[in-house]
């Protein structure tokens, strides 16, 4: 069984180090990390950084690998993997993601996200994290409880192609497009699910968790008190409770 990673914004593969160790140490290595299209990765040519653009992408590159697949999804990365369920299920044996929240009609985007949805605040903020020198952007992950590697994988990771596709990716995503996918999501024949429910996240509050379990008939995995980065702040309970559900499907 091959498990699978997608990453979010504005992130890189290297926020999986920590859970990957994990779940080596108990026996579980066959594992892909995929980045997307301007996270960690060139955009292709005539790429259009678009919520569904990115479903298109992820379809493709989980055909090129053996399965079963057990998909799992962080951030952007978890709403690039409920579009992959929502649209392809037959894709994969299963899929875990955090920031469920997103999908509940009553989310509100956070701050940052509402900036990068503003034409004109959203071009000036990204041309001032693009301007800052690569210390000063690993400086300011830093400040957000990265560990020095990944902070500064993050921090060279972020440049003028993951500025374009932030702004593009969020400007498609104004509500009610994640509440729509949600409910497109509840329609289809699911396979099994997993929610993880970081309650201490900043970004997708985890108020809205439990409504996004009961109806996607998912597990529901609470990590009590971790932020949204989860897997770099827990990995040991992440990789517990990622085993524990993939082991439910043997």
């Amino acid at each position: 069984m091959t498990k699978v990673f997608v990453h979010g914004n504005p992130e890189t593969a290297a926020i999986w180090s920590p859970l990957v160790l994990e779940l080596g140490l108990a026996g579980i290595d066959d594992v892909v990390l995929l980045s997307p299209p301007g996270f960690g990765a060139p955009v292709p040519p005539g790429f259009e950084a678009t919520p569904s653009s990115y479903v298109d992408w992820l379809a493709g590159e989980l055909a090129e690998i053996d399965g079963p697949i057990d998909l799992v999804g962080h951030d952007w990365g978890a709403g690039h993997v409920f579009g992959l369920v929502a649209a392809h299920p037959d894709l994969v044996r299963s899929f875990a993601a955090d920031c469920a929240g997103l999908l509940h009609p009553a989310y509100d985007w956070h701050d940052a996200a509402k900036v990068w949805q503003t034409p004109g605040d959203g071009e000036a903020n990204v041309e001032t994290m693009v301007g800052l020198t690569a210390d000063d952007r690993t400086n300011a992950y830093l400040g957000l409880g990265l560990s020095p590697e990944i902070a500064r994988s993050m921090a060279e990771g972020f440049d003028a192609a993951m500025g374009a596709c932030i702004l593009t990716l969020y400007r498609a995503a104004v509500q009610p497009a994640l509440a729509q996918l949600g409910d497109r999501l509840a329609a289809v024949a699911r396979p099994p699910g997993l929610v993880i429910d970081a309650t201490a996240d900043a970004y997708v509050g985890s108020d809205l968790a439990a409504d996004v379990v009961e109806r996607l008939d998912a597990e529901h995995l609470q990590l009590v008190g971790q932020g949204h980065w989860w897997m770099v702040s827990e990995p040991a309970a992440a990789a517990a409770g990622l085993a524990a559900f993939w082991a439910t499907l043997n």
